[in-house]
């Protein structure tokens, strides 16, 4: 009797994207402008939209009104208006006073906050609703909400008044040591540009004076249709009647004729890297940032693909350094990474980020700094290469087969991005075939050439963050000095990679057998005792098609435990999860885990020890094996007894 049903349909699908067909890569192929598998146009007064049905999650929808208007448009006497006219949109407008359209959303179950918000970012203002549309007219309404946002809002005297008290209250908030340190440093990051001085709060002279009038101009100006676009994802019975709710409560509207062109506003590069250390007697801890500036990639065609995939995968590969350096005994930082930030509209950073021991942060910049010029010297192994390349596979391969189960809010955040920054909307099938058919052929030293990009004379900024000074620029610049000196030299030796066993459990067990099986007919579930007396209940779902979830319990926990060694015992699941509770270190079970999708922990509680994890469904016999090795593994009874004793 097998233990676990065959699911044909599932392993149809797993085959499914096996099967998927290569297709011919041309690097000169351009992505079409035009959305994949979405209702896309415009109105004939400017205004774009973007419609899609999608039934996750049921009877609800995302909705949004993004606009490319942002605080780096404002003057001098204006700086933080872009701000101020978002509170007042749900303020009051044409139709809607006295925060009548708060009332509503949250009268439908949308809350303020969760399911109605807005954001102003330098470059754009999008403004999100979340909203049930079990009734038909809740729809139509949500939509007039944002018609009422395109060229309604009201901005009379006493409504700026009413909503000053609310701005400067979240420009208070954000008067603390980490919105402090956040605002010096992206001065510096932006310096020489006009992002700099255009943080989207603002001034308190401004908020505090600034008249109706320059806050009416500003948005009789810039919230001009041409600049707009409404985007509807949610459980629709179909695209053709919500486009023409769009159209009812938007084709009216109008805001003059001529569209204002949105000016660019470049960031100088620089060769000479730019150093601050910040002290700040409430920082949670110490920390290194190292970034990276350099021009927006365009995503036009395939070869623009390809070197996102490239750049993905030297990212990857740096942080798996990062990780396994973390755990070594005695590490220069507590955790490290590496990501790529779009900063604004023309601008993006490599980031490099570390959080470290108090007066450490000099070690940590010095490791930082070493680990990508031994990426320099000597790049990446074919086997680290590799390994990231499986776990790209693998992450594409799960949002294929999940492609039905997107959420709505996901794939409206999708096209807000494809209307404000151009991103390409190709289709989750086109793109798991161009991954399938490019990844295999980007080789290492392709992936290891992209740390020529993480050089300190290519736009870089460093800084570190201190509770108490113990570094200073100085200290700083002599750090880069040393590194740029020992690459030159040459004297950076390779990396030392450690060895990755081929099979995760060594020894096979016996195999028991199944000695009762009772249905459940009621909640569609099976329970198995076996050979061994274990008890396996298991339930098959449709929730997600690449998912499954699993845990199990023994009863017995901290509660059986004496007084003096409950502490120590209470963080033996952590200690040993940091160590390697699965017969492995994990920076070792990571690599042996490549290209498979399976996460498993374990837990110590008052009355129960447990485990718990998922897995992709092709994975769950890996899973499994995972949470054999923490059973059987004699590691984990060694790391209790020295917890007992020592903590």
């Amino acid at each position: 009797m097998d233990l676990l049903p065959i699911d044909n349909s599932q392993i149809a699908k797993k085959h499914g994207f096996r099967s998927l067909k290569l297709v011919n890569v041309d690097l000169d192929q351009e992505f079409q402008h035009q959305p994949f598998g979405v209702d896309y146009g415009r109105l004939d007064n400017g205004l774009t939209y973007y419609v899609r049905s999608n039934p996750k999650p049921r009877l609800r929808a995302a909705l949004a009104l993004a606009v490319k208007v942002g605080s780096v448009l404002e003057e001098e006497g204006e700086r933080g208006v872009a701000h101020i006219v978002e509170h007042l949109a749900f303020s009051a407008t044409k139709k809607y006073t006295n925060h009548d359209i708060v009332k509503f959303l949250e009268s439908i179950g949308a809350e303020f906050g969760a399911c109605q918000n807005a954001v102003t970012s330098a470059d754009d203002t999008v403004y999100e609703l979340f909203v049930p549309i079990d009734r038909p007219e809740l729809l139509s309404q949500a939509i007039s909400v944002l018609a009422e946002f395109s060229s309604e809002i009201r901005v009379s005297k006493d409504d700026l008044e009413k909503e000053r008290g609310a701005v400067m209250e979240e420009y208070r908030g954000n008067r603390n040591a980490s919105g402090r340190m956040q605002d010096a440093h992206w001065a510096l990051m932006m310096e020489g540009s006009k992002y700099a001085e255009r943080l989207p709060i603002g001034l308190e002279k401004v908020i505090r004076t600034v008249s109706s009038e320059t806050v009416k101009q500003f948005y009789k100006k810039w919230y001009h249709l041409h600049n707009m676009a409404v985007i509807a994802v949610g459980d629709f019975p179909d695209t053709e009647s919500v486009v023409e709710l769009i159209r009812t409560h938007f084709e009216g509207k109008n805001s003059g004729p001529d569209p204002p062109i949105i000016p660019s506003f470049p960031v100088p590069s620089h060769e000479d890297p730019r150093f601050s250390c910040f002290v700040e007697s409430e920082a949670a801890g110490s920390a290194v940032m190292i970034s990276y500036k350099m021009p927006a990639d365009e995503l036009n065609t395939v070869k623009d693909y390809r070197d996102m995939l490239v750049e993905s995968m030297f990212l990857h590969a740096l942080n798996q350094r990062f990780f396994k350096i973390s755990r070594r005994k005695d590490p220069p930082y507590f955790s490290c990474s590496a990501a790529s930030d779009a900063l604004v509209s023309p601008l993006k950073a490599y980031i490099m980020s570390s959080t470290c021991k108090e007066k450490g942060t000099l070690q940590a910049l010095e490791s930082m700094l070493i680990e990508v010029a031994r990426v320099r010297l000597h790049g990446f192994s074919e086997r680290e290469v590799s390994v990231v390349r499986a776990l790209l596979m693998s992450e594409i391969e799960s949002a294929y087969l999940e492609r039905d189960q997107m959420q709505s809010t996901s794939l409206r955040d999708e096209y807000i991005q494809h209307f404000i920054h151009n991103e390409p909307v190709i289709g989750i099938e086109y793109e798991a075939q161009l991954q399938k058919s490019i990844l295999p052929y980007i080789s290492a030293s392709e992936v290891s050439k992209y740390a020529e990009k993480l050089q300190t004379s290519c736009s870089c900024v460093l800084k570190t963050i201190e509770p108490q000074a113990s570094a200073t620029v100085d200290d700083l610049k002599k750090v880069v000095l040393k590194i740029n000196n020992l690459e030159k030299e040459g004297s950076i030796a390779p990396w030392d990679d450690e060895y990755i066993p081929e099979e995760i459990v060594n020894i096979k067990p016996d195999p028991g057998y199944i000695v009762e099986q009772i249905e459940y007919s009621n909640i569609g579930a099976t329970e198995l005792t076996l050979s061994n007396g274990m008890r396996v209940c298991y339930k098959c779902t449709d929730f997600f098609d690449d998912q499954v979830l699993f845990t199990g319990f023994s009863y017995g926990g901290l509660s059986e435990l004496p007084e003096s060694e409950y502490f120590s015992c209470s963080m033996g699941s952590t200690i040993a999860g940091e160590i390697g509770v699965f017969g492995h270190k994990p920076s070792v079970l990571m690599e042996m885990l490549a290209g498979k999708r399976v996460e498993v922990g374990t837990k110590l509680g008052a009355y129960m020890r447990t485990f718990s994890g998922d897995c992709s469904p092709s994975d769950l016999e890996t899973a499994l094996q995972v949470w054999f090795t923490g059973i059987l593994n004699v590691n984990l009874l060694s790391i209790v007894s020295v917890l007992f004793i020592f903590l």
